[in-house]
């Protein structure tokens, strides 16, 4: 409907004003408060100074031409000049009866648009070093980098899911050490002593490099199948090593002198990208820096690979990172194609207070440990209720509670609760459908949310703000209990019930599919 009315606007202005070009980008198509209709507009505001006209005088010539148009009769009710000249639409009876069949036709599909045009997205998310269980600080970016990848999918992009092995460099020698109980040790927890009673080895970086195998496929994996999160890759850091792309990278930098020696360590001209200051690549132990395999890791999705864009969804302790990554691929040619979103921390509360307990893993809370008290429902929907650069409070006892108090039971109990229905009112089914009669005010506001969940899909594909699909969950099941309270179905006339009845069956389909987005369940009985 948004886009019917911007194609419309646009054609109806140009007629009006020939001499002043509309753009999409010119103005706004936003959701007034619910007294005011179902679309508003500010095309008169926003174009006043270059059409010299008063704003007001501009809306009323729209607002003539739009009710003369044949192709929106029948669609809306009302159009008004509000204010200083907003331009309000509400929809007819018929026009939303028009989208709540198709709603049903469409299932699974309503909401899918084609704005990725097969764009291959490369989506690096979670990505821990593998020296121990996940944390909860990269635990966060797993249902956020999965509902994303989602989301992106049902735009028509082309998504890539990855896990970023980091079993290479100094992190893995110290987890060697800390295995071999030496004085550099510093990791700690029951796990390293299982690793330690495995290791035949003796050279602390062997050490550590034969124990991220154990800990990926022991620890990180079956965590992130718990939380339902699968990856099309493994991709592992040191592949980059052994095959010379670390090298290569870093010579394709020097003979475009973006790299200098200093103090007999080698440097990459960060500043000249926006960074606060140029960066090491090389040690002057000759060691490589994350950053050095960072760089050959990007270039190889965006080079190799031939990914159209790189998403990486880092912790809030990668802020720095940023800009010399995005500064080396700028070096490279890929300005642009690197977009990176930062998870801030959270903090687990239980009995009202911090919960610090973990069970064999050492000095943090894991992963597992949060899935183990309350199951992944509930992980996945609290993680994604907030924005990803919030900081967030995880409460496990309002996470277990089975009543309204908790969002993640909510949600899902207006799932089963539609079902049911559905399944009461079948004999409904067979009546036609008269939907000139849902006029009362929470039928009317229902269909509204419903019509406003493929702007959400194409919103959030080109935002990424994943947490506003939790909240549009939320408020569709605020919609449908105040719907269900207000509105019967049985007893009613029968064109009136059969409308009813389809309208819970197109509300079931969206709530249906935003759960699936989100990753959880959606329970036809609880």
């Amino acid at each position: 409907m948004r886009d019917f009315l911007i194609e419309k606007l646009q054609a109806i202005f140009s007629r009006i004003y020939p001499d002043v070009l509309l753009s999409r980008t010119d103005f706004e198509i936003n959701y007034p408060p619910e007294e005011f209709g179902d679309y508003s507009t500010n095309v008169a505001l926003r174009l006043a100074k270059k059409v010299k006209e008063n704003p007001f005088r501009i809306a009323e010539n729209i607002k003539t031409e739009l009710e003369k148009d044949d192709s929106q009769k029948g669609i809306f009710s009302k159009i008004e000049v509000a204010g200083a000249g907003f331009l309000n639409f509400s929809l007819s009876a018929e026009a939303r009866g028009g989208e709540i069949e198709k709603i049903i036709n469409s299932g699974a599909n309503y909401g899918n648009n084609v704005l990725g045009n097969k764009t291959k997205i490369h989506l690096d998310f979670v990505s821990a070093n593998p020296t121990g269980p996940i944390h909860l600080g990269n635990g966060r970016g797993g249902p956020l980098g999965d509902v994303l990848a989602n989301i992106l999918i049902k735009s028509g992009y082309s998504v890539w899911r990855e896990y970023y092995v980091n079993d290479f460099g100094n992190q893995i020698k110290i987890l060697g050490h800390s295995i071999l109980k030496n004085e550099e040790a510093q990791y700690r927890g029951e796990y390293i002593d299982m690793l330690a009673n495995k290791n035949k080895e003796l050279d602390p970086f062997l050490v550590g490099q034969e124990a991220t195998k154990t800990i990926l496929e022991e620890m990180i994996k079956p965590a992130m199948e718990s939380l339902g999160v699968n990856f099309d890759e493994y991709f592992r850091e040191s592949s980059l090593h052994k095959s010379g792309e670390v090298e290569e990278a870093l010579e394709e930098l020097r003979v475009r002198d973006f790299l200098y020696e200093k103090e007999g360590a080698l440097w990459f001209r960060a500043e000249k990208f926006g960074d606060e200051k140029d960066r090491v690549i090389r040690k002057t132990t000759g060691e490589i820096t994350y950053f050095g395999g960072d760089i050959a890791y990007h270039l190889n999705k965006l080079k190799k690979r031939g990914f159209d864009l790189a998403v990486d969804i880092w912790g809030a302790d990668h802020h720095g990172d940023v800009k010399r990554v995005e500064g080396a691929m700028e070096a490279f040619g890929y300005a642009g194609k690197v977009r990176v979103l930062l998870t801030q921390n959270l903090t687990v509360i239980k009995n009202g207070e911090e919960f610090k307990m973990s069970k064999r893993k050492g000095q943090y809370i894991c992963l597992e440990d949060l899935l183990d008290e309350v199951g992944r429902d509930a992980v996945r929907f609290i993680f994604l209720a907030y924005s990803a650069n919030s900081p967030m409070i995880f409460d496990i006892d309002l996470a277990r509670e089975k009543s309204n108090k908790n969002p993640v039971f909510y949600v899902q109990y207006a799932h089963a609760r539609m079902a049911g229905i559905l399944r009461k009112t079948e004999k409904e089914a067979v009546a036609k459908a008269d939907y000139s009669q849902l006029m009362a005010k929470e039928e009317v506001e229902l269909i509204r949310h419903l019509m406003r969940f493929p702007d959400l899909v194409l919103e959030i594909s080109e935002n990424f703000e994943v947490h506003r699909l939790t909240h549009y969950a939320i408020k569709l099941a605020d919609k449908f209990h105040s719907f269900y309270h207000a509105c019967r179905i049985l007893d009613e006339e029968r064109s009136l019930a059969a409308a009813r009845r389809e309208l819970v069956s197109a509300t079931k389909v969206v709530l249906g599919e935003t759960l699936r987005l989100i990753g959880i369940s959606a329970p036809e009985k609880m």
